[in-house]
C-alpha cells in the first residue's frame, strides 16, 4: 500500500471509528461511578493514544523482554484494577497477567486475578456450554496450582460434570466457531490435569475433533472461523482466513499441549496440527514481522493486527522452548516477530493494532488495544523470554 493510500485510509477509518464510538462505547467516561459497579473496560480504538515508546529495545534479552511487558502489564492492570469480568476477553487477559506474574516475578498481576475468583466465588460465566463462557477457568486452574484450594476450581467442575451429561447436537458442533478451541479445552484438559480424572481431557478431545473436522482446510492448513466463510472470499480472490481467529486457536493448542500427560496417545494429533499451522503461519510472516487481520490478503489492509501476530508469536516461541519446533527455522521469525509487536507500544504502555471485538479480518486505528489482545502479548513475552534465556540474537 503507497503512504499516500495509507493516510487516506487511516483518516478515513478515523472518522468513522469515532462516530461509533461516541454511541457504543459507555467505557469512554466512567469518572464518579463507584469501582464495584464500574464496566469491565474491554478496550478502545484511540484515535490519540499519544507516542510510542522511545526506551523499549527489541533486541531478544531477558531484561528488555521483561521491561516490555511490565510496562504493557502495568498499564493495562491500571485501567481494569476493580473491574473483575469473566468474559472471554478478560479471561484471555487473566491467563497473561498469571504469565505476567511468574515471568517478572511479580505477584500484583496473580493477585488482581486471584481478586476476580474470590468476586465471584470461582464460577464462570452464565451460558453453561458456552466456550467464551467457560474460558474464565483456565485462570482458575492457573491459581489452584499456585495454591490447591478445591474451592478454586470447585464451580467449574460441577459445570464440566452437567455439560458432559448433553448430548451432541449434530446439526450445530458444540465448538462451532475457531475461536472456542482456545476458550475451552485448555481449560477441560487442565481440569483433568488438576483433578486426575481423565474424562474432561476424553471430552475434550471428541469435541475438539468435532471441530476440527468441520473448520480445518487441508488445503491451506489454517482454521476457517465458522463455517459461514466457506464461500466467502477476500479481495484477491483467496479463502478468508481471519489472523485473530487462527491465533487463537494456535494459542488454544499449546495451552492444550501443555496440559496433557506426556505418554497421552491423543497428543500426536494436537502435536501434528500444530506444526502444520506454525509451517504455514511462519510462511505468511510480513517483513514488518507481523500478520494482516486477513492472512492471504494481507496487502489489503493498512495495519497489522497484534492479538492474533501475539498468538503466533507466544506458539511458535513455546513450540521451540518445547523442542517441537526446529530453533534455527522458527527462531527468526519469533525475534523478527516479537521486534515487530514492541514497536507497537506506546510510552504509557498500550499496545496498539488489537483488532476490535469481531469474528473477521477488519479495519482499525494504530491505537485500538483490547484487553485480549494484550493478554496474548503477555503470554508471548513470558515465551520469548524464555527463548531468549538459552538463544542468542
Amino acid at each position: 500500500m503507497t503512504p499516500a493510500r495509507y493516510g487516506i485510509t487511516l483518516a478515513l477509518l478515523a472518522a468513522s471509528i469515532v462516530a461509533v464510538q461516541v454511541t457504543a462505547s459507555p467505557l469512554l467516561a466512567q469518572g464518579g461511578i463507584p469501582a464495584s459497579e464500574r464496566i469491565p473496560q474491554v478496550g478502545d480504538n484511540s484515535t490519540d493514544p499519544g507516542p510510542l515508546a522511545t526506551d523499549l529495545s527489541p533486541e531478544l534479552k531477558p531484561t528488555n523482554i521483561k521491561l516490555a511487558m511490565k510496562r504493557v502489564a502495568d498499564w493495562q492492570l491500571a485501567i481494569v484494577a476493580n473491574t473483575p469480568s469473566q468474559d472471554w476477553t478478560f479471561a484471555t487477559l487473566y491467563a497473561g497477567f498469571l504469565s505476567a506474574s511468574a515471568t517478572l516475578k511479580d505477584d500484583r498481576y496473580a493477585t488482581a486475578v486471584q481478586h476476580v475468583g474470590e468476586h465471584f466465588d470461582w464460577t464462570l460465566g452464565n451460558r453453561q456450554t458456552h466456550a467464551d463462557d467457560q474460558a474464565v477457568a483456565q485462570a482458575y486452574i492457573g491459581l489452584y496450582r499456585l495454591k490447591q484450594d478445591p474451592s478454586r476450581i470447585a464451580p467449574a467442575r460441577q459445570q464440566f460434570d452437567r455439560v458432559m451429561l448433553q448430548p451432541d447436537d449434530p446439526a450445530k458442533p458444540l465448538w462451532w466457531w475457531c475461536d472456542a478451541l482456545f476458550m475451552a479445552p485448555p481449560a477441560w484438559a487442565g481440569l483433568s490435569k488438576a483433578t486426575g480424572d481423565p474424562k474432561y481431557a476424553t471430552y475434550m478431545d471428541h469435541e475438539w475433533h468435532i471441530t476440527s473436522d468441520l473448520l480445518w482446510d487441508k488445503e491451506e492448513h489454517l482454521f476457517y472461523r465458522d463455517a459461514t466463510y466457506f464461500d466467502k472470499r477476500e479481495k484477491n480472490g483467496k479463502k478468508i482466513f481471519w489472523s485473530r481467529g487462527n491465533g487463537w486457536v494456535m494459542g488454544g493448542l499449546v495451552r492444550t499441549i501443555d496440559e496433557l500427560p506426556a505418554n497421552d496417545p491423543r497428543r500426536a494429533f494436537y502435536l501434528d496440527k500444530f506444526k502444520d499451522m506454525a509451517e504455514k503461519i511462519a510462511s505468511l510472516q510480513g517483513e514488518n514481522g507481523l500478520w494482516g487481520p486477513g492472512l492471504l490478503d494481507a496487502a489489503d489492509y493498512p495495519l497489522p493486527e497484534n492479538s492474533g501476530g501475539s498468538f503466533f508469536v507466544y506458539a511458535l516461541a513455546w513450540g521451540i522452548n518445547h523442542h517441537i519446533l526446529d530453533q534455527k527455522k522458527y527462531g527468526p521469525i519469533v525475534a523478527k516477530g516479537w521486534k515487530g509487536l514492541v514497536g507497537h507500544i506506546y510510552q504509557d504502555g498500550r499496545l496498539g493494532c488489537i483488532q476490535p471485538i469481531g469474528g473477521a479480518p477488519g479495519v482499525f486505528l494504530p491505537g485500538s488495544s483490547y484487553v485480549f489482545g494484550t493478554g496474548a502479548f503477555l503470554m508471548a513475552g513470558s515465551e520469548v523470554e524464555i527463548y531468549s534465556r538459552s538463544h542468542k540474537h
